[in-house]
């Protein structure tokens, strides 16, 4: 299990835990040959997400929202956790996730299927490689009724598939700040694709606690490395929107800016200038800028065409 940082800049791997299942917790020589320490105790998956989160509090790590999707949203505990610890927080949840109303309890997808047209708006979910990406949003309040403030839903305009969200904060937010936190989720995912294809996060053969720990440890650092690169390495007046979860209708990127380097080239570029030289550095520094301003031409172009999209 893995906590995710993300803002507009970037994003990365903070923390970690190993869940062990309760078959390996309750197997005194299992655990006796992996080397896991008698203090270990099983717990369940929003258990030690909670555990992250104090840890991040205790290492006061800026924060003003959590995203999780389902196996922790549905869990009454986790989201009254961050209740009390004054966390806000936009969850996904399951299509049979029931709801306190003030008709009742009902199933979330029961609730929205009795909504008006007039509920939903339009909203970018993110800002992808050729443009952004619309979906139907509605929200529902919940305050008066249950302890989560808000119902929050996505729905695909192609597919009409939809996804469902509980949402609270101490404090009243406008339906696009719920919509951007819900859109953030995606940086998880997005972090482990790069943990796996750049600094071999899943790529051990190892049964041992705290051989897998030395292992995931080293990827985040090496992970951290590269973003930080990456990050630092945005060329002006040609913003990275893939990062922007939600706003306003954003300006054509400019083609004649290159794109900032990815994670990819940014290791790329360590193993061919520094740790084993293959050219000489202005032709490896002339690739990379061709190839990052022939990608910015690219990117423009579908950004003006998914705009034209009605």
């Amino acid at each position: 299990m893995f906590a995710t940082y993300a803002t507009d800049r970037g994003r990365g791997l903070i923390d970690r835990r190993l869940y062990l299942p309760i078959s390996w917790c309750e197997d005194a020589e299992r655990r006796d040959r992996a080397g896991v320490p008698a203090d270990i105790s099983f717990q369940t998956k929003p258990e030690l997400a909670t555990d992250m989160l104090a840890a991040a509090i205790a290492a006061d790590v800026p924060f003003s929202w959590v995203t999780a999707d389902e196996a922790y949203g549905t869990n009454p505990a986790f989201r009254a956790d961050l209740r009390d610890r004054g966390i806000s927080y936009v969850l996904a949840v399951a299509c049979n996730t029931r709801v306190r109303t003030a008709v009742g309890t009902r199933r979330v997808d029961h609730l929205v299927a009795a909504l008006p047209p007039t509920s939903w708006q339009t909203y970018s979910a993110g800002n992808g490689s050729k443009g952004p990406r619309h979906y139907h949003w509605a929200w529902v309040s919940l305050a008066a009724t249950s302890p989560d403030r808000w119902l929050l839903v996505r729905r695909n305009p192609k597919t009409g598939e939809l996804a469902f969200y509980l949402a609270w904060s101490p404090t009243r937010h406008p339906l696009r700040t719920l919509v951007r936190v819900a859109a953030t989720r995606w940086a998880v995912e997005e972090t482990f694709q790069a943990g796996k294809s750049q600094v071999g996060l899943d790529h051990y053969q190892i049964r041992g606690w705290i051989a897998w720990h030395r292992h995931i440890t080293l990827c985040m650092l090496a992970l951290a490395f590269l973003i930080t690169i990456v990050t630092t390495d945005t060329p002006a007046g040609n913003h990275d929107h893939a990062c922007d979860p939600v706003g306003p209708p954003p300006l054509l990127p400019d083609p004649s800016v290159p794109i900032r380097r990815t994670l990819a080239e940014a290791r790329h570029l360590l193993a061919t200038l520094i740790i084993q030289p293959v050219r000489d550095t202005p032709h490896i520094l002339k690739w990379s800028a061709w190839r990052r301003l022939h990608q910015a031409s690219a990117r423009a172009h579908h950004y003006r065409r998914r705009t034209r999209d009605p």
